[in-house]
């Protein structure tokens, strides 16, 4: 019997609300398909920097390294958010993570489920069909570019720097992802205006022929936001640098009518991390009220990455079947719900 070893960093808010009900299917899974896993968990984020100063002791580098995969639930506090002053941030972990362990491309799939039209703020006719993902770039670009003040703090710089290789690498894996789907590629960037994007435009041009099955368009920034809500069935694949795949995969997530649905999985060279789409929302944090379903989704996408195909699968058909029944927490019908802890349980049986 195989024994995968996976680091859980439950971070804050709702963070461990969620990786809780995660691990509980994950075990009815162990016993199903006869697996092993070994859980460890780890510090990261607000709830790490309270109890040792740092957003990522290394310990928790040291813990991640030393496993199969990494499970996250969530990082951030607001009272980290409401001081623009402060030295340390519960993000800073999440962007170290992702750097020391190379985790260079964020993949986000998103799924309109029909049952739940009703509950995005779309129409329903601009939903049918909607199943796409998102390649977003994580390790480069004007979040880890060189960042200050002037002497007085009066002017403020962030640079947005990209090489050859960066765009190449995510590049690869969106034209590889949309060779096995519906074999649509479309970057999106700024070309008409940043140099940076130009040379992803460059790039991805020149590595068109490589794969000749797959057709490629290139869409503004501007442009894609627009398109997402007027048509979003019109995109398969999307690959995009690190701030605009920030801002077009939350705006792609209300397509579902809920953040708590939505899994994302980051992946490079090292070992890959897998973690809902949805913020710490630390109002509801231990009130059992929290939607562990992207989170459970999260955990399949998981096995995926470790080669466990048939129990992902039966994990995504279990998540399927609660929502066909409407067994859904209080953000997708505040009238009638089921607690966090009892949705897990549900996948869990069933699984």
């Amino acid at each position: 019997m195989n024994t995968y070893k996976i680091a859980v960093l439950p971070g804050d808010g709702i963070g461990p609300d969620v990786i809780a009900q995660a691990i509980k299917v994950l075990k009815a899974v162990e016993k199903k398909y006869e697996l092993k896993f070994e859980f460890n968990e780890g510090l990261i984020g607000a709830v790490a920097i309270d109890k040792t100063g740092n957003p990522l002791p290394d310990e928790t580098i040291a813990l991640c390294q030393a496993s199969d995969a990494v499970l996250l639930g969530a990082v951030g506090h607001p009272r980290f958010d409401n001081d623009p002053n402060a030295k340390v941030r519960p993000e800073q972990g999440l962007l170290k993570i992702r750097k020391t362990l190379g985790l260079y491309a964020n993949i986000r799939p998103v799924s309109a489920f029909p049952l739940l039209f009703n509950q995005s703020p779309l129409k329903n006719h601009l939903l049918e069909g909607v199943d796409l993902v998102v390649y977003r770039e994580l390790t480069g670009g004007i979040y880890f570019g060189e960042k200050g003040r002037n002497q007085d703090g009066t002017v403020a710089f962030d640079n947005c720097s990209y090489s050859v290789e960066e765009i190449q690498r995510i590049a690869k894996l969106a034209f590889e992802s949309a060779r096995n789907r519906k074999k649509k590629l479309t970057l999106v960037d700024k070309a008409n205006v940043l140099e940076t994007s130009r040379l992803w435009r460059d790039t991805v041009k020149k590595m068109e022929p490589s794969y000749p099955d797959v057709t490629v368009d290139y869409m503004f920034v501007d442009n894609a936001a627009m398109k997402l809500i007027q048509w979003p069935a019109y995109f398969d694949v999307i690959v995009t640098e690190n701030m605009f795949g920030d801002i077009l995969t939350d705006e792609a997530s209300v397509l579902t009518g809920s953040i708590g649905l939505l899994p994302s999985a980051s992946v490079g060279s090292g070992v890959a991390l897998f973690e809902p789409i949805h913020g710490s929302y630390p109002q509801a944090a231990g009130k059992n009220i929290a939607n562990p379903y992207a989170t459970i989704l999260a955990a399949a996408m998981m096995l995926d990455y470790l080669n466990i195909y048939e129990a992902g699968i039966a994990i995504k058909n279990a998540v399927d079947k609660a929502l066909a029944e409407g067994k859904v927490t209080i953000d997708i019908n505040p009238d009638k719900y089921i607690s966090t802890t009892e949705a897990g349980d549900y996948i869990a049986s069933i699984v």
